[in-house]
């Protein structure tokens, strides 16, 4: 069942032909509509952005994207210049708002098909105020016939590789500290964590902290680096700015038994993606096995290794295989 916020555009929202358990027409306050749906259980809200009481104010946006599930949430913009200017719209991206359109259309297109960030990417912009996506960042896809997309030229930029933990605690925050040292041998090279503060104990100015908000910022002010070894935890905004992630499972009976358990299609996601065998202990027999029982392809097999050592050639054949020269 679904619910609809409406004032203005009401008359878009009286024939959508889904159906409807509750609905409310009005200017609220922001506060109001997040009391009312905080703990309600609906499959989508279809939100009129006039029924936000200064609607304008950015903030107001932050505070429904913080206190709501967005993704199954549909903003109707009202079609005018303060809400339909690039940065409004890239506003909306970086505080994960991906499914808004200003038409019917759009409405029964997000109903059916929401976006994720990679649809939406186009309309982080760079040179606003809003936070704004790395200089690598391109792509033409039309998300909805409701905005015309903004563009982004192309230009060269640092190479940004995520890390992924699929089974808890597989190590993420220690190999991307490991990678940062490896690299930096050869390249200008910062790391950067989203959503959490493991980097802290490390102790390093080059290990960087930061929140999916603030992400894009984050990444711009270290778009001089030639590598940027992103660990982004749960944020799919994150995984969006990535040139590729590596996907760490270690692969422990226990590990992939409660990896499966909590998500029966977990490993069948991965499949065609950069899979890093982590703090890994199999044979080749192992892997192979491994591979034949999840049908996934095995990019890469990595033993235990001590972070205190700062010469690990079998980190190092990791990095070649990603296309990095050989670290001395």
């Amino acid at each position: 069942m679904n619910v609809i916020v409406a004032n203005k555009n009401k008359f878009l929202l009286e024939n959508l032909g889904i159906d409807i358990i509750k609905e409310m027409t009005g200017e609220f306050d922001v506060d109001e509509i997040i009391d009312t749906f905080q703990n309600f259980f609906y499959q989508r809200l279809i939100l009129d952005i006039t029924a936000i009481k200064n609607y304008t104010d950015i903030r107001n946006l932050q505070k429904l994207s913080i206190s709501l599930d967005m993704e199954k949430v549909i903003l109707l913009l009202d079609g005018t210049d303060a809400t339909s200017n690039p940065v409004f719209l890239s506003n909306l991206v970086s505080m994960g708002i991906y499914n808004f359109t200003k038409n019917m259309e759009g409405i029964q297109y997000l109903y059916n098909t929401p976006n994720s960030y990679r649809d939406v990417a186009q309309f982080h912009e760079l040179n606003n105020n809003s936070v704004g996506a790395p200089n690598h960042i391109i792509t033409n896809k039309v998300i909805t016939p409701t905005v015309t997309p903004v563009v982004v030229t192309e230009t060269k930029g640092p190479r940004i590789i995520g890390i992924k933990n699929v089974t808890r605690q597989s190590g993420a925050s220690t190999l991307a500290y490991m990678m940062k040292n490896e690299l930096s041998k050869n390249y200008s090279v910062v790391a950067i964590e989203v959503d959490k503060n493991d980097f802290n104990y490390f102790r390093d100015k080059n290990m960087i902290s930061t929140i999916t908000s603030d992400v894009g910022t984050t990444l711009n002010k270290y778009r001089d680096k030639e590598v940027i070894i992103l660990d982004v935890n749960n944020s799919l905004v994150a995984e969006g700015f990535c040139e590729e992630i590596l996907y760490l499972i270690e692969p422990s009976i226990i590990k992939l038994q409660k990896l499966v358990t909590l998500n029966a299609v977990a490993l069948q996601n991965l499949r065609n993606k950069k899979v890093v065998l982590n703090q890994s202990l199999l044979s080749s027999n192992d892997i192979a096995n491994f591979e034949y029982e999840s049908r996934l392809k095995v990019f890469y097999n990595l033993g235990p290794l001590n972070d205190r050592v700062r010469n690990l050639p079998e980190l190092n054949n990791l990095l070649v295989k990603l296309g990095f020269d050989r670290q001395k």
